[in-house]
């Protein structure tokens, strides 16, 4: 496995995030959680950050692992992957605990969205340079 390849693949689904929850969507989702943008708790956002980073890369390298192990299969096939991991476990997950946490509908769209994308950026960085 690649590790610089690894990298940029944590590296590029983190910076969906900054965006998708920044100038994207990030006011829709404030809004949804209940908060005031200047309402969140405060807390070490170099923490935070870290390890959201170091999830971002466990992912990554997860997926390297697969697609080793598949023999460097093609990009269709690394784009289905990636996706299919969001569409088939991910967000079915977070849609369950929506379910019984009674969460609004489009925060649920706004939160799978994120891991749809999040996962087809790393997909595609596989796709491209692995």
């Amino acid at each position: 496995m690649n590790i610089l390849i690894i990298l940029l693949a944590a590296l590029a689904a983190f910076l969906v995030g900054g965006l998708w929850y920044g100038p994207v969507f990030g006011k829709a989702w404030i809004r949804l959680i209940g908060k005031a943008a200047d309402g969140l708790p405060a807390g070490n956002m170099l923490k935070i950050y870290g390890l959201a980073f170091l999830f971002a890369l466990l992912q990554a390298t997860m997926l390297a692992h697969m697609f080793d192990r598949l023999g460097d299969p093609p990009f269709h096939i690394v784009m289905m992957i990636s996706c299919g991991l969001a569409l088939g476990f991910v967000i079915p997950a977070i849609g369950t605990n929506y379910l019984f946490r009674r969460e609004p509908g489009k925060l649920f769209f706004i939160d799978a969205g994120y891991w749809l994308a999040f996962y087809a950026a790393m997909g595609l960085v596989f796709a491209l340079l692995g």
